[in-house]
């Protein structure tokens, strides 16, 4: 089944960014809020400690197993929001590489963030994202 997303382009705005600007969902679509995707191995202890790309490919993976178990496909995500706990702009993109090599042509509108702190031992990256699907 097609995506319920569309994603929406300005040539208005800049075109640096490496994402679409906005996105909608039909109004008969689920939408699908997900808790922050955390780098957490199925014991959960924290995956890939040290790696920020580590961590984010763990959380894209732990994420895609939450869509899937809500009907939905990373193709059904309308928009993220990516946490790095860094200050150093090469952290936040280490990470952001991952989420874009895996979204690919479904850029979805997104946020990257470098915070303090996250909430496990040893986590650096959670990846939250809402999904829109039609039923």
């Amino acid at each position: 089944m097609p995506s319920a997303v569309t994603l929406i382009r300005s040539a208005a705005l800049s075109d640096a960014a490496e994402y679409a600007y906005a996105a909608t969902a039909p109004a008969d679509a689920r939408l699908v809020f997900l808790a922050g995707s955390c780098p957490l191995e199925a014991d959960g202890s924290t995956a890939a400690v040290g790696d920020y790309a580590g961590q984010a490919a763990k959380c894209l993976e732990n994420m895609t197993v939450a869509l899937a178990a809500a009907g939905a496909t990373v193709e059904d995500v309308i928009s993220t929001r990516v946490l790095v706990a860094s200050t150093r702009q090469a952290d936040l993109v280490e990470a952001w590489d991952v989420v874009r090599e895996t979204f690919g042509d479904h850029d979805v509108p997104s946020t990257l963030l470098g915070v303090t702190v996250l909430g496990y031992d040893d986590q650096l990256v959670e990846i939250e994202a809402v999904a829109a699907v039609r039923d």
